[in-house]
Formats: C-alpha cells, sequence, structure tokens
C-alpha cells in the first residue's frame, strides 16, 4: 500500500512541478526546454529529488539549470500551496542526461546502418 502511495505522491509532483516551471516561473535565465523526467519523494517526504532534461545549447543549459537550483525555495512553496501533505519536502534539483544519450546512442546506431548500407 505505501508503495503505491510513494508512486502517487512522485507522479503528482512531477506534474505540479511541470505546470510551475512552466506557467508561473518567470526567471528569464531559463532559455532552454526543461522537462522532468522523474521525481522521487523519500518515504518521510523530507525530500524530493527532481531530474530534469534540458534542451538548448550549453551555455541556456547551464544557465537554466542555475535558475532551477535558485529558484528551489520557490518551487517548494508554491508545492505546499497545491499540495496538501504533512511535510513540503525540500527539492533537490539534479540534471538527467539520459535522454541526450539515449539519442547518442540513436544516431550511433544509425551511422552503423548507413555503413553496413553502403558496404552491401
Amino acid at each position: 500500500m505505501a508503495n503505491y502511495r510513494s508512486g502517487r505522491i512522485n507522479e503528482e509532483f512531477k506534474k505540479e512541478l511541470s505546470s510551475i516551471i512552466q506557467n508561473d516561473l518567470k526567471d528569464p535565465r531559463i532559455t532552454a526546454m526543461v522537462s522532468i523526467t522523474e521525481v522521487s519523494v523519500t518515504k518521510d517526504l523530507k525530500y524530493a529529488k527532481v531530474y530534469v532534461s534540458l534542451f538548448g545549447d550549453e551555455e541556456s543549459k547551464k544557465n537554466s539549470f542555475e535558475a532551477l537550483k535558485n529558484s528551489s525555495g520557490y518551487l517548494r512553496k508554491e508545492i505546499g500551496s497545491r499540495i496538501k501533505l504533512r511535510y513540503t519536502p525540500e527539492i533537490i534539483i539534479e540534471m538527467d542526461n539520459a535522454i541526450e544519450h539515449g539519442m547518442y546512442i540513436d544516431s550511433l546506431i544509425e551511422k552503423t546502418k548507413d555503413n553496413k548500407n553502403d558496404n552491401e
């Protein structure tokens, strides 16, 4: 039963954080496209690790990531007002490069396919 509840809390956090970042966060440093890939809230509801994936050039990714880290207090306050829990977790923002890595692997596979077709 506890796993079901933690899964619901994680998904609700992910949905609300996406909405806040997209609609309410007015930081001009956020120029890259932000995608929340996963949220993991601890069982005691003290911490929430938020994994974000950023799309854009390296400079805009770096600036956007710093802006997101700096806005974690605002995000926590907004989450506290939107989701009614005993504790509002401290938000820890981590970079998730899995999508970029997958795209890189996919491009390598496509190159090998092209090379194989050229050799035949």
